[in-house]
């Protein structure tokens, strides 16, 4: 899902809150909550699904690649939606001059039926699918096909990503590059064996109609894919590493399908037992220090794999040559006080010798957001920096402190923002507003309460960790 859909979505919503996602207990699933005011009770739970666009030439191998990604995923619910369905239906006029019709043109499909399809699919209802009779050359000729909707759609065509709006709801574009040659013997082997055309009717319409409508309308439109598969259905390891990717996509929080600059590590019990502990009022602050250095570690480290490295080739103690990465040497991380300290000693044994400047932003309200302190390494500007601060609320000194360091001189994409849960509102703030920054965290919430604290959060984390707190 388009994260300008998301956008549109919420600021449509004039006079209710978004309240975040929370686990609908039914089926399990992460679904996101717009609430109207908080004094009613109405909600509306939407499950965006994770859509695949797969287009390239006819007889490119398109059906086989979709073919093998759904028999890979099927643990997950997947649905195959194929733009033939949506072919216009043609006039008496150009039924009898059907050999002259350019089925390859974007204007032979109702691309606005299958917009609304999709549409209906992406928000959670039942849609009935036309099959295309190509015989009588209509759409209404034969039973619909009637699609639930699911966790993946797989949406197949050669013109899927001629038009900028079915384009703008996929999650992963593939387009199947196969060689001109293959693609014209396929089409002459299916054309005269399933439609019964003699090898010269065939090579006329290719001729005519098809390659040069790939050369105008399809070819131009690899350039938008973000996966190009050469040899199609051949190249089983591109299919293979789609498929983790899709699966790994699937496990996410839902907002990192939304945000492609976010990212959750992956839960496990060991890491939700770990977060159980250091939410757990009765947990002492011994305990809650001991955890929270753990998961703090872990969201370190993984941030460290999101820097830019090199390549390096070291002799190990065999006289082998092992070929490696180096790690990237130009680091700084800059704490936002007093919080955000918690982290820096997890920084400092991932990165010996690191440098670490302090923010500190005074909060009064949600809104009164005012720096106060800021000490930060003169050469910060040549660095990639790793922002430090455990808790993502409201976003509103997350802002402040990013905007400083972009005042400062670090580019918006040399800054890794690393906390241990988010809010959902802080994150559509922070990304929303700087679409290039990195966030790594734990764990996303629920929300925010009315107090703007996050639900269900850990409390004062600064107050827990150091020990100023009532207990």
């Amino acid at each position: 899902m388009g994260s300008a859909a998301v956008e549109d979505l919420i600021e449509a919503s004039s006079g209710v809150h978004f309240s975040g996602f929370r686990l609908d207990n039914k089926d399990g699933t992460i679904a996101l909550v717009i609430e109207e005011d908080p004094s009613t009770s109405a909600a509306e739970n939407i499950r965006e699904p994770f859509i695949i666009g797969v287009a390239g030439g006819a007889a490119s191998g398109k059906t086989t690649v979709c073919d093998m990604i759904i028999e890979q995923l099927r643990d997950q619910r997947v649905v195959l939606v194929n733009q033939d369905s949506f072919y216009h239906n043609l006039t008496p006029e150009e039924h009898k001059k059907v050999h002259e019709y350019n089925f390859d043109h974007p204007d032979a499909f109702d691309t606005e039926q299958l917009l609304s399809v999709m549409e209906k699919l992406r928000h959670g209802k039942a849609v009935d699918i036309p099959k295309y009779d190509f015989k009588t050359y209509k759409s209404d000729a034969l039973p619909t096909r009637r699609v639930n909707p699911s966790d993946v759609i797989i949406l197949e065509g050669i013109l899927i990503f001629h038009d900028p709006r079915i384009r703008e709801i996929m999650n992963m574009k593939i387009f199947v590059d196969t060689d001109a040659d293959v693609r014209l013997a396929r089409r002459i082997r299916r054309d005269t064996a399933e439609k019964g055309r003699d090898i010269g009717t065939v090579l006329d319409q290719y001729s005519k109609f098809v390659k040069p409508a790939f050369d105008d309308f399809i070819l131009p439109t690899k350039k938008y894919a973000d996966i190009i598969i050469p040899r199609g259905g051949d190249n089983a390891v591109a299919i293979d590493l789609i498929v983790q990717h899709i699966r790994t996509k699937l496990g996410q929080h839902d907002l990192c399908k939304i945000y492609p600059n976010l990212f959750v590590i992956q839960s496990t019990f060991q890491i939700r037992g770990m977060h159980t502990l250091i939410r757990d009022t009765q947990t002492t602050t011994h305990d809650f220090i001991f955890y929270s250095d753990r998961l703090i570690r872990l969201v370190v480290e993984h941030g460290l794999g999101h820097l830019p490295f090199t390549e390096k080739q070291v002799i190990t103690p065999t006289g082998s040559v092992y070929t490696g990465v180096d790690f990237c040497k130009r680091l700084c991380g800059v704490s936002v006080i007093r919080s955000g300290e918690s982290m820096e000693n997890a920084l400092r044994a991932c990165c010996k010798g690191i440098k670490i400047g302090k923010i500190l932003i005074h909060r009064e309200g949600d809104n009164g957001q005012q720096l106060i302190y800021e000490k930060l390494p003169n050469d910060i500007s040549d660095r990639h920096v790793l922002l430090l601060d455990p808790i993502l609320g409201t976003g509103n000194s997350a802002v402040e402190a990013i905007s400083l360091l972009i005042r400062r001189g670090v580019p918006e994409s040399n800054i890794l923002f690393l906390n241990l849960i988010s809010a959902p509102q802080g994150v559509h703030v922070v990304c929303k507003r700087f679409p290039r920054l990195k966030i790594v965290t734990s764990e996303i919430e629920n929300g925010l309460n009315q107090d703007y604290r996050v639900i269900p959060g850990m409390g004062e984390f600064g107050d827990r960790y150091f020990g100023t707190d009532d207990h």
